[in-house]
């Protein structure tokens, strides 16, 4: 009897581990529409919202998946982060979401720690306790992705304010550096206002940070954005059905580690993602997807 369940639980734990494999390469694109983001009554923009691809080498179903995103042909493309996960991948990166922008359809990009640190073997404890490593894995090539990004039409957004010039019109846009690196400190809103931007007119004032800190997502609302934009937190990569996620590596409630909310009265997406660490390639119920929102005013 007990040689039976313990096979019987070994078969089920060797299936779930089959199935949390797959899912991690079982992509989509979701659709999603947000009333009363832009500033113009009747005004729509089509932005594409992709996040935590941590692309490693061998991954060509998650590439195809990416360069497939083109067809959409956006107004906007907003990248939140870590889009490298491994070390001499980034060249291999930049094209792969290259075609994604285009004349009047720009993109924009902020650091993941993953952008500058290849990954490293955690510990599941520390994941699901928010304890951060005190060392990083090995630096990557960060300038020459910035470099290779701006060529293919993105702007990299740190600490700063940003004006871009979409088909669908003028976006003001503030970014701050990754806060889940513990030397990253959070700017004053001024700095990342419209006006810094030199836009105060602009269809959009959005808001970018690759981790959801609280104190991230309130500097860009203190700022004025009225669209906030984030990813790192892989949905929970792990959620339960019905209970939802249980962690977002962060100290966002849990309610809100996947997909539009309401952020003290702004509009919050947080993007579950395409990717995951090499280390733990697997997702349950969290399938890796990028985003379309359609933005209207």
């Amino acid at each position: 009897m007990i040689a039976a369940g313990l096979a019987g639980a070994g078969l089920a734990s060797a299936a779930l581990l089959g199935y949390a494999t797959f899912e991690a390469r079982w992509y989509r694109l979701r659709r999603l529409v947000l009333p009363d983001t832009l500033r113009r009554p009747g005004a729509t923009l089509r932005l594409l919202h992709v996040s935590d691809v941590h692309l490693a080498h061998g991954q060509e179903h998650r590439i195809r998946f990416l360069r497939s995103l083109a067809e959409l042909e956006p107004d906007l493309t907003v990248i939140t982060g870590d889009l490298l996960g491994d070390v001499d991948i980034e060249d291999i990166a930049v094209d792969a979401v290259s075609e994604l922008t285009g004349p009047g359809r720009p993109g924009l990009f902020v650091l993941g720690s993953n952008d500058l640190y290849g990954p490293l073997v955690k510990s599941p404890h520390r994941y699901l306790t928010h304890r951060r490593l005190p060392i990083h894995g090995t630096p990557l090539d960060f300038d020459r992705l910035t470099e290779r990004l701006d060529a293919a039409g993105y702007t990299t957004v740190r600490n700063t304010a940003v004006a871009v010039s979409t088909r669908a019109g003028d976006v003001a846009v503030g970014g701050i550096d990754d806060p889940h690196l513990e030397a990253t400190v959070v700017p004053e809103p001024g700095v990342l206002t419209p006006d810094a931007a030199g836009l105060t007119d602009g269809v959009l004032n959005l808001g970018l940070v690759h981790a959801p800190y609280l104190r991230a997502l309130d500097a860009l609302r203190a700022a004025g954005h009225d669209l906030l934009l984030a990813g790192h937190t892989h949905g929970g990569q792990v959620r339960i059905p019905g209970v939802g996620a249980v962690v977002a590596n962060c100290d966002l409630p849990l309610d809100q580690a996947r997909g539009a909310s309401q952020y003290r009265d702004r509009w919050l997406h947080v993007s579950p993602g395409l990717g995951h660490s090499k280390y733990t390639p697997f997702r349950i119920a969290c399938r890796p997807e990028a985003t379309l929102l359609e933005l209207r005013g």
